[in-house]
């Protein structure tokens, strides 16, 4: 019987050559899209994914009540680590982990820029990586550091030659490298090649011992069984037994779980990159359904064509189970060649989509991956094939066998209403592209507040820390750049922030953050913000270090009318005097409004330089600060940031929707106009007759394409007016995640509307003026 149904299958593909490449063309297209999301959507559920009983493995998480909202941080208190690993039974391991930052190791003179990061001494025990060399105490040490494996082969040859050597870290100190870990995996957040006992770093900064003030994350290891929602709410009020009138309620979550759900609003988990997955993994849903949409359309349409053979086959004893299962077998057969044809087009197009998404995917087979790809297609094979098989296996012998079977209301509005949700998904799908388009311009090309552009940022690291003020005053005279200064921030993202401010007329229970930006003399001249009233820290008053700037935001909300002069506490010991009011500009991204912030003049409480370049004379400029950099930091690499590339950066995700979108739009469209073209084709074969007839009679070329085109036109206005409201809903929801965002013109709607109106008339009128120019002779050769 199978030999049956394959020998009967190739034969009805042999005789329906335009339909079977239709079809093949469609399914594949919307395989090949599926599978690359596919191979997409599992990468994303693995990062993070690559240690043994990650299960185990958790972080602290803080939520922090301030008067206007409550803000969710993985930022924490230094010393949580060693304290909460005493105090809970539960917890096998902690381990404190500061932020990551460029550090040099020099081996002979030679230095190598690595990523490092300072880690509490259990940190190896945590996060539990496989040892190259060494063992996992080497934290222990405070004179010790672990590198990782490709470090140990740059700088040494090998893991094992690189145990125990000392080298100099940041030209500074002498440590010895106790410990060679394997590299993090392309799927870890994580990304370091160097581990500094925490306990050394933080000897000279008393920040990191104080519960009041947070900045480090920790990772925690439980105990084999251990409830953790049991232990997170247990853990819920512990600052509180360290300092009074805390603001902070501590919380456990899965460490692989942070990566996909890590965004949060107002002390409520809302999502994060989980949203992107949901978002592609029903792009291709959609796709794979409108390539199914084509099969059953097609298949339904010419169904007068294989009613007799279906009578005849009932006539003699065919059961409709079997004629159920020829009609599904050609559906499935059909999607396996499909199967072969799009794994091609994976291969062709991984490349470029690993490109976009910043990957590195590769079709790998295994059973699971070979298992996924078969079941996906045989999903879309019995999808395509179930609504033929079961309508054309219904006819009735008596009344097929009379003559050629007539389609029912019921079949012409189930093929009318697939096209039009067919073209409701373009439709919806265009509009989102659009705006995603519009909203990724608007927020690059944004006044920001600050002069983005020709400005860069050099990490202060090494020597140059004790020479930034003559590094300084030489760059300033460099030609080409405009001006120079330093900062302790990074200008994007929230970097330092405090609740710690007092000022008269201010409510004792309010909790307000500000944004803590410490600054050198010319840094607010160096970035041009704008300044409202008052002005800039200068040295012709003196010292300025008793006085203080705010932004816009910040007086808004301490409600002053007339701020300058006032006096204001930070931190109940800091007596500061408001000299300046700078107009707000926006140090996050678009997507939060801009919050109070307060600028300090402490030039030795900085991190990076910022330079603004003249237009047309960077690269002369670079070249300049580079050799005055080596004069002042010998033996460390001069590397840079062009702040609008960093600012860029933060719109990352949002670029790849887009130009993911843009791909898959035009695969939906492309797949919708082949079924289009189909239909088309079988309407003018159908109407063959009567446009025969028609031109016989004088008929127009006009008249008859626009007799063949009317029906199509009607289908897809429905489609177009079905699908604007919904892309509507869509965009908007999407846009409310911005504080700032583009309007939502009526002419996105009318010209994706139009567009889709345009490709069907295309389609459609390409066929229907061939059928239209057709000699009324070959109409009627066949009678």
């Amino acid at each position: 019987m199978l030999q049956h149904y394959i020998k009967v299958a190739f034969r009805n593909f042999s005789r329906q050559r335009n339909s079977f490449l239709i079809n093949l063309v469609g399914l594949s297209t919307g395989l090949a899209c599926a599978l690359i999301i596919f191979l997409w959507v599992n990468d994303e559920y693995k990062v993070d994914h690559f240690l043994e009983n990650d299960e185990n493995l958790y972080r602290i998480w803080e939520h922090q009540t301030y008067a206007d909202e409550i803000m969710t941080t993985n930022s924490t208190p230094g010393p949580l680590a060693d304290a909460i690993v005493e105090d809970f039974p539960e917890i096998e391991y902690a381990a404190t982990v500061l932020w990551g930052n460029w550090f040099t190791l020099f081996e002979n003179n030679k230095g190598y820029k690595v990523v490092g990061r300072p880690v509490g001494k259990d940190f190896l025990k945590v996060i539990n990586l496989p040892m190259a060399a060494g063992d996992r105490d080497v934290l222990e040490d405070l004179n010790s550091l672990a590198i990782s494996e490709s470090t140990a082969i740059k700088m040494y040859g090998s893991a094992e030659q690189a145990l125990g050597k000392m080298t100099l870290l940041d030209n500074d100190s002498e440590r010895k490298i106790g410990a060679v870990f394997t590299d993090f995996p392309d799927n870890s957040t994580l990304d370091i090649d160097l581990l500094i006992p925490f306990d050394k770093y933080r000897q000279d900064k008393s920040w990191l011992y104080r519960w009041g003030n947070n900045g480090p994350r920790t990772y925690i290891r439980l105990k084999e069984g251990v409830d953790y929602l049991a232990l997170s709410n247990k853990i819920k009020d512990y600052v509180e037994t360290k300092v009074e009138e805390n603001n902070v309620e501590l919380f456990l979550k899965p460490y692989a779980e942070t990566y996909l759900h890590g965004r949060y609003e107002n002390g409520a988990q809302v999502g994060g990159r989980i949203e992107y997955i949901r978002l592609f993994s029903a792009i291709a849903i959609f796709i794979l359904l409108i390539a199914c949409i084509n099969f059953m359309n097609l298949s339904t349409a010419r169904a007068s064509r294989r009613a007799k053979e279906v009578g005849v086959k009932k006539a003699v004893g065919a059961q409709r189970n079997s004629l159920i299962g020829q009609y599904l077998s050609e559906s499935i057969i059909i999607a396996l060649i499909s199967l072969f044809v799009s794994v091609g087009l994976v291969h062709l197009f991984l490349p470029q989509f690993n490109e976009i998404t910043d990957k590195s995917i590769s079709l790998e087979w295994s059973p699971y991956l070979f298992g996924s790809f078969l079941g996906i297609t045989l999903f879309a094979g019995l999808l395509a094939g179930s609504y033929p098989a079961f309508y054309l296996s219904s006819f009735e012998p008596v009344t097929v066998l009379k003559g050629t079977i007539r389609s029912s209301w019921g079949e012409l509005w189930a093929r009318r209403g697939l096209v039009i949700f067919q073209f409701t998904l373009s439709i919806v799908l265009i509009v989102a592209v659009t705006v995603v388009y519009q909203q990724i311009q608007y927020v690059q090309s944004k006044n920001l507040g600050y002069k983005k552009e020709n400005l860069i940022r050099i990490d202060i690291e090494g020597n140059l820390y004790e020479k930034i003020e003559p590094f300084l005053e030489e760059a300033k005279k460099i030609p080409g750049i405009v001006n120079v200064s330093s900062i302790g921030h990074n200008m994007i993202g929230r970097n330092n922030n405090t609740s710690g401010l007092e000022w008269e007329g201010k409510n004792p229970e309010d909790r307000i953050l500000f944004e803590n930006i410490t600054v050198n003399y010319d840094l607010l001249e160096t970035v041009q913000v704008n300044l409202k009233e008052g002005r800039f820290y200068s040295r012709e008053y003196g010292a300025d270090t008793a006085k203080i700037i705010f932004n816009e935001a910040a007086i808004k909300v301490m409600g002053m009318q007339e701020p300058l002069g006032k006096v204001v506490r930070l931190w109940e010991e800091h007596d500061l005097e408001i000299i300046g009011v700078i107009e707000d500009f926006h140090f996050e991204s678009l997507h939060e409004p801009v919050n109070p912030a307060f600028f300090l003049l402490r030039p030795g409480n900085v991190w990076a330089v910022m330079a603004s370049l003249e237009a047309g004379k960077e690269k002369e400029a670079l070249m300049e600060l580079e050799s005055i950099y080596d004069k002042f930091n010998p033996g460390f690499d001069f590397q840079y940031d062009f702040m609008d590339e960093q600012y860029a950066q933060q719109y990352q995700a949002e670029q790849r929707v887009a130009s993911l979108s843009k791909y898959f739009a035009s695969f939906a469209i492309l797949i919708s106009c082949l079924g289009l073209f189909g239909l088309a084709a079988f309407t003018a074969e159908r109407k063959k007759k009567e446009i025969g007839i028609r031109k016989v009679l004088g008929a127009s070329v006009m008249s008859i394409v626009t007799l063949l085109t009317k029906d199509f036109t009607r289908l897809v206005m429905v489609a177009i007016l079905l699908g604007l409201p919904i892309a509507w809903w869509i965009v908007n929801e999407w846009l409310g995640t911005f504080a700032y965002h583009i309007d939502i013109s009526i002419w996105y709607f009318a010209l994706a509307g139009l567009l889709v109106l345009t490709i069907a008339w295309l389609t459609v009128g390409s066929q229907a003026f061939a059928s239209a120019n057709v000699n009324p002779r070959d109409c009627f050769q066949d009678e």
